[in-house]
């Protein structure tokens, strides 16, 4: 995707992947994108903080990195949803349910059940959300 002039100049490249790739979001800054009608946000961690931390209370996240490191794209809203990123480990905050990751063919690579965090290996389509 190129650059609009209303996109900051150092927009980070994995946001301007996930806005290729998932219509809807909006620029809050070069590191930060929303998706209001989706409930999800993407957030780059500086170069100097790798780690992002926990996934918020309520939330169903994913990351690029292992370890609940790295980007990280939230959903507050229990559902499917295409991470726009290459996932590496995904998180459940939510008090029930729980989230996979899967494949294109729906094949589950990891679950994280309510208040829990897994790693993921393979080639993540979706993250999905069970209450």
């Amino acid at each position: 995707m190129s650059r609009t002039d209303d996109q900051p100049a150092d927009l980070h490249p994995d946001i301007a992947a996930t806005l290729a790739g998932i219509p809807g979001g909006v620029v809050v800054d070069a590191r930060h994108a929303v998706w209001p009608e989706l409930g999800m946000s993407v957030d780059v961690p500086a170069d100097d903080d790798k780690a992002v931390g926990s996934c918020a209370t309520g939330n169903v996240c994913a990351f690029s990195g292992t370890g609940l490191s790295g980007t990280r794209v939230s959903w507050s809203t229990c559902g499917t949803y295409a991470p726009g990123i290459t996932v590496r480990s995904i998180a459940n905050a939510r008090s029930a349910g729980y989230a996979q990751a899967r494949t294109s063919a729906g094949s589950v690579l990891a679950t994280a059940i309510a208040g829990s965090s897994a790693n993921v290996s393979g080639s993540v389509a979706d993250v999905r959300c069970v209450s």
